[in-house]
């Protein structure tokens, strides 16, 4: 395989890099907290040779990590924060905190990150060699995607202005390249105030703050029959106001997210959310404060990237699995309280041959662990969920892979991905995510006639513009911390 000198240096270094993802792992920090991973990150980059920036954007937990001089300039992007109540014992297949209530990586982000700085790794090697003016390496430390959308904020800043491409990947259950877009995303924190009183004695004294926030819920359960069919609106009650009922709540608050296909369609669902807060305010005499928590664009799929990262996925391979390994997934499978018989993939229902290819694959789904790579299928089809990959991809050509690190159809932010994701397992799907994004970047440094075509397409279905989610006055917010 061409370049493959450089993509063994990953295996040379693989010790170092498995002990960062099991070090955050461990570290199990949430989003916007992240400071002994952050520290961590640039401590071992620095060591490796890179040029080390913190804080980026003033976020405290945010970093670049540059390599190289010149053009071309490739991005590889990481995440490394946790999830709240997922703490779980490494290697088990029984739930086992090992911290009661603490924080668990059920998304896998320690590996996302080291998987992510093992292709730095690699590029920087190769870099080396070239000499000088041949090209240039960012690897960007971005907190806070559970809740925090760092990505977004240096979006708004345009920090990813500076690079030609950008690669990424996401730990999962199946090997894929990972195409179509998804939903924008809004979430705003509305504060009410009111009048304690005597609920009893005194009620006509008493203007009552939780009064507003079932007001406003119900303002925007009406709105749901009027607002876009893709479009969706989500909240929790964060303060009710406290626990006597024979006072009248003189605060409460109301966490809402806004998601349609387009940041601009999610901006104008927001203002008319905003709207029926004020109403309710002034319905219930309350004061009503907002603020801005996060947003995040949709995805702009590039095919030209996507069909780049297929051909280095499929010269790379998949990892394959020891006896134990197998027998460790199986007991993680049998453990699922709502198992399902849905075949693995992401657009695996979209083709009759891919479904065909899947279903044969994975024994019919029965397989614990998807050792194929599913073939590429290029999709726009718009997903349910978020994330901030997607400001990166409306500033800059952008793609992204999954590896399995997961056992097969593995519940999405769950104490299972937790207790894989510190095992032999997580560590050979970290590894091979980063091998296929370093030979991809590698190719997009010696053929620019590739790069070129990547660009081309992302200036055409860019062409309406980046309409930023996040305000020019915002800044990065921990949810639950006081206005």
């Amino acid at each position: 395989m061409e370049n493959s000198k450089y993509l063994n240096y990953i295996d040379e270094k693989a010790d170092v890099i498995t002990d960062v993802s099991d070090k955050i792992w461990g570290y199990a920090e949430l989003s916007l907290m992240e400071y002994k991973s952050a520290k961590l990150y640039c401590e071992v980059l620095k060591k490796e040779g890179f040029r080390v920036e913190t804080p980026v954007c003033g976020i405290e937990t945010a970093f670049k990590a540059v390599y190289g001089s010149g053009k071309p300039v490739i991005g590889i992007l990481a995440e490394y924060d946790a999830l709240s109540g997922l703490s779980q014992e490494a290697g088990s297949t029984k739930r086992k905190e090992l911290v009661a209530g603490g924080s668990g990586h059920g998304c896998g982000h320690n590996m996302l990150g080291a998987g992510s700085m093992a292709a730095a790794f690699a590029i920087k090697k190769y870099l080396e060699e070239k000499g000088e003016g041949n090209g240039t390496v960012i690897f960007y430390g971005c907190p806070g995607e559970e809740g925090g959308a760092a990505k977004a904020f240096m979006a708004r800043d345009r920090v990813f202005k500076e690079l030609d491409a950008a690669l990424t990947w996401h730990p999962d259950d199946v090997n894929q390249v990972a195409t179509g877009t998804c939903n924008s995303c809004i979430q705003t924190e509305y504060k009410f105030t009111g009048v304690a009183s005597h609920a009893a004695g005194a009620p006509e004294l008493g203007r009552s703050a939780l009064d507003a926030v079932e007001l406003m819920n119900i303002g925007v359960q009406f709105l749901r029959e009027h607002m876009p069919e893709a479009a969706r609106i989500h909240y929790a009650i964060t303060d009710a106001g406290g626990n006597s009922p024979n006072v009248v709540q003189p605060h409460a608050q109301v966490l809402y997210m806004v998601r349609s296909m387009l940041a601009k369609e999610a901006l104008e669902l927001q203002a008319r959310v905003d709207k029926i807060a004020e109403g309710a305010a002034l319905m219930t005499e309350t004061t009503v404060k907002k603020r801005f928590i996060d947003g995040c664009s949709n995805t702009v799929p590039n095919k030209v990237l996507e069909t780049l990262l297929w051909k280095k996925f499929a010269e790379v391979g998949v990892p394959s699995y020891t006896e134990e390994e197998l027998q460790y997934a199986q007991g993680l499978v049998d453990s699922y309280e709502m198992p399902t018989d849905k075949l693995p993939g992401s657009m695996t229902y979209e083709s009759h041959e891919l479904k065909k290819f899947v279903d044969e694959a994975s024994n019919h789904a029965k397989k614990p662990l998807n050792d194929f790579l599913i073939p590429y299928f290029y999709s726009e089809k718009q997903g349910a969920g978020s994330t901030d990959v997607g400001d990166v991809s409306w500033l800059v050509p952008t793609a992204q892979i999954n590896t399995v690190c997961f056992p097969s159809k593995a519940p999405g932010h769950s104490w299972q991905n937790v207790s894989c994701g510190c095992t032999s397992i997580g560590h050979k799907g970290l590894l091979t995510a980063g091998k296929v994004l370093a030979a991809a970047a590698m190719e997009l440094f010696e053929h620019p006639e590739v790069l070129g075509a990547a660009k081309a397409e992302f200036e055409e279905k860019t062409a309406g513009g980046y309409f930023c989610p996040v305000p020019d006055d915002a800044v990065p917010t921990v949810v639950g911390d006081s206005m």
